[in-house]
């Protein structure tokens, strides 16, 4: 009985040990965001899905399995990305990056530049920005980075005068000349263009535009300059920064094909900023 009892405990110790063994050896053979075989890389719908998929395509024949998960909004695809729902995201801009990182207390890193989306503002009244009547509604988006960005471009159109020093952060509360009374009204960003019916003009994103089906080359009535400081970017956690499949989605991102593929897709209306 003894001898029965000895061997059973002998066995559980030397299973316990092997258990403890083999967990030891997973955790230290992960291959970090590739754990499950697979990089899950977060975009909004439209033109950075598109260009994703591309990179899909050719991450495919690097034997890199890819999942591209769309968005409907900027902030999730950084929450979900902290919280290690995704691995990486592609889908918003430097300045808006940085203000989420902030506001959400966010360990979130960028690794590369990608393309640049100039906002542009659109109308189905007028044809000319010149042309806006007295009193006329405009619709901007309402998250604080994009809300700045289209009040430099009113700005630039020579529709307002902001307060001096607000640059990129300046709010409507900011408007320090408003000469022909205009109601600038902020709405959601996916939102405006199926409101643009409803106002006068817009400001608009380029991927919320070109999913309406604008083009921002030939709808717009003003756009930004192509010295905009709005370049987008690839982020992943900071812990993640250094892993070679980071550096290999990079390279493959910014690769020949998928510029030529940007350049004749979108005909101009976003342009590769590497």
């Amino acid at each position: 009985m003894k001898k029965w009892l000895l061997a059973s405990v002998l066995v559980l110790v030397i299973g316990v040990l092997a258990a403890c063994g083999g967990k030891e050896k997973s955790e230290d053979s992960g291959e970090g965001l590739l754990s499950d075989g697979k990089l899950v890389v977060g975009v909004t719908a439209g033109p950075h899905e598109e260009i994703v998929e591309k990179v899909k395509e050719l991450a495919a024949e690097e034997g890199l399995t890819i999942e591209v998960k769309p968005f409907t909004d900027y902030v999730m695809p950084n929450v979900a990305l902290a919280e290690k729902e995704i691995d990486m995201n592609s889908m918003q801009t430097e300045p808006f990056f940085d203000v989420v990182k902030e506001d959400r207390n966010l360990d979130l890193v960028k690794v590369a530049d990608t393309v640049t989306f100039p906002m542009g503002v659109y109308s189905s009244k007028v044809t000319d920005i010149a042309d806006l009547k007295e009193g006329a509604k405009i619709g901007l988006p309402s998250d604080p980075t994009n809300s700045g960005r289209a009040l430099m471009l009113f700005e630039a159109a020579g529709l307002l005068t902001m307060e001096e020093g607000v640059g990129i952060n300046g709010t409507v509360h900011e408007i320090a000349e408003n000469p022909k009374n205009y109601e600038f009204i902020e709405l959601d960003s996916a939102q405006i263009a199926r409101q643009l019916d409803e106002l006068d003009a817009a400001a608009i994103n380029t991927n919320f535009a070109i999913e309406y089906g604008l083009s921002p080359a030939e709808d717009s009535i003003f756009i930004e300059s192509s010295d905009s400081p709005y370049v987008n970017l690839i982020a992943v956690r900071t812990e993640s920064k250094d892993e070679e499949v980071v550096q290999q989605f990079i390279d493959l991102y910014r690769s020949e094909e998928v510029k030529k593929f940007i350049e004749e897709t979108f005909d101009g209306s976003i342009m590769p900023s590497w």
